[in-house]
């Protein structure tokens, strides 16, 4: 069957995109009877003359649909012993969607809740300062990226990446994700797309146990043997899979104390920044922003010898309370699919190398641990003990001066705000970096350093602080039978290559059974 494919089509704003199918129509000869965009992509390099970019493809044939190739699974053992998952974020998820297409019917144990119940809990604790330290943002069903904007750009190449976002679309998520060049689902839509995933697991046979936490593990001659669960059951699995998330830091404590390999990795720390949306869409787009989605951007500045980016960018969105731990106070950004609140906000963070971290991490491995926690505290004391965030005018952060006033930026940390001086957070090579990044990177985002924009502390969970070591096979290199997978284990940072990473821990947890 002849397809054809386009690339590099233009259309100015305002132009159908049945324009597109007209152009299809043009090159057979005749009307497609198979037509699909295949990429789309917003060109701006030119204000005055914005342009969506396309790639479609088409056919005068019918073509039959797209099925996932059904592999030919090879004989093997099938495991007595259960293969337990430990964590629900997207590593976890899709570990488990994949070890039930090879036929293995997994355990995966959550700590937090279902992501219904667990969205009662966020509220509770912004309405009461009530923190259930198993339930929030950053534990529970779907992980931290479910409150979060559900971006799926990755700078990782993996071959998997398609088939992570083919399977986010088989359970719900809009099918634009396919082709659009920055695709997003919105917190709102994982939501339902990670219960979706969870009944399916579930009706195929695996089993999802929430307020379930991994408390203790036994190793024997250098091979699991057993875990404990929640203090007191016991399990023997034939593998277990730490998917477990960068916030686990007392599954961390206890993974040092049996002697399972990890090593202090860097990260970066710092604060939301939040400016007017429209601003930014005027930023990006000049006086055409009102005719396109909201504007996202990502920056990075090297105006000092610390490096100092944005991340997470969250357009039309939010800034979460996010702390897992009492007396924290720990900002995320979040973003619904329509992006349309009044504000966006991004992180805006500087690099910590992991020398930096004030103990010897040979001794240590979890010093970065301990480095985000007394940030994280600190900011809990500034903002006056009762988890509301400390703030700050950009204009005043880079004049050192504690704010009085909000100006055209409102706050949407929704737990309550001080204003405060960010320095009595951060530590000062920290704030140095990001004063330094704040007017450096205006010259390249106009309005980046207006006065007006309001900085939020702290912003620390970035990335996981540590790595559980793992060898060729994916195994641990501690312990047979341990599979460190996705973000919190240290080999994925965002939701689409955690999942990639997930499918990839859960083929070598299968070929672990072959005869």
């Amino acid at each position: 069957m002849s397809l054809r494919t386009l690339s590099d089509i233009k259309l100015s704003l305002g132009k159908s995109e049945t324009e597109l199918i007209k152009l299809a129509e043009k090159k057979l000869g005749a009307k497609p009877k198979y037509f699909a965009i295949k990429k789309k992509s917003l060109d701006a390099r030119n204000k005055s003359d914005i342009k969506f970019v396309y790639t479609i493809a088409f056919s005068a044939e019918e073509q039959p649909k797209r099925q996932r190739e059904i592999e030919t699974i090879p004989e093997y053992k099938r495991p007595e012993k259960p293969v337990l998952i430990v964590g629900s974020g997207p590593a976890g998820l899709f570990c488990a969607l994949r070890l039930i297409e090879r036929g293995i019917k997994p355990l995966v144990i959550e700590r937090g809740a279902s992501v219904e119940e667990r969205e009662r809990d966020i509220q509770t604790f912004i309405q009461t300062t009530m923190l259930n330290t198993q339930s929030n943002v950053q534990f529970g069903e779907g992980g931290a990226g479910t409150f979060s904007d559900g971006k799926l750009n990755t700078q990782t190449h993996s071959p998997l990446n398609q088939e992570v976002l083919e399977t986010f679309v088989r359970f719900g998520a809009p099918e634009e994700i396919l082709w659009l060049n920055k695709p997003h689902i919105g917190s709102d839509n994982l939501k339902k797309v990670v219960k979706n995933m969870r009944e399916y697991i579930i009706a195929n046979g695996g089993e999802v146990r929430f307020h379930t936490q991994l408390t203790d593990i036994t190793i024997e001659k250098g091979e699991i043997k057993s875990v404990t669960l929640n203090g007191g059951e016991k399990t023997e699995p034939s593998a277990l899979v730490l998917a477990i998330g960068h916030s686990a830091r007392d599954t961390f404590e206890t993974l040092r104390t049996r002697g399972v390999k990890m090593t202090a990795k860097d990260f970066a720390v710092g604060v939301r920044i939040e400016h007017l949306q429209k601003d930014i869409g005027f930023a990006q787009y000049g006086a055409a922003h009102t005719l396109l989605p909201a504007a996202d951007y990502k920056l990075v500045s090297h105006a000092s010898e610390r490096a100092a980016f944005t991340f997470c960018m969250c357009p039309g969105g939010i800034v979460m309370p996010a702390t897992s731990e009492e007396c924290g106070v720990v900002t995320n950004g979040m973003s619904n699919y329509a992006r349309n609140e009044r504000n966006a906000n991004a992180a805006l963070i500087a690099q910590v190398r992991k020398t930096e971290f004030g103990k010897d991490i040979e001794k240590d491995p979890l010093a970065g641990v301990e480095f985000q926690r007394t940030i994280e505290r600190a900011a809990y004391r500034v903002g006056g003990g009762t988890y509301a965030a400390p703030v700050q005018r950009v204009g005043d952060f880079l004049r050192d001066r504690t704010s009085d006033t909000f100006g055209e930026v409102k706050p949407t940390y929704a737990a309550g705000t001080v204003f405060a001086d960010i320095r009595a957070v951060l530590p000062d090579f920290i704030t140095s970096a990001l004063k330094g990044a704040i007017t450096d990177m205006d010259k390249r985002l106009h309005g980046f350093a207006n006065p007006d924009a309001l900085l939020t502390a702290a912003e620390t969970r970035t990335s996981s602080p540590v790595r559980i070591e793992r060898g060729d096979d994916l195994q641990s290199v501690s312990a047979k039978g341990i599979f460190p997978c996705g973000e919190g284990a240290g080999y994925a940072g965002g939701i689409t290559s955690s999942a990639a990473d997930g499918l990839r821990v859960a083929d070598a947890v299968y070929a672990r059974f072959l005869g």
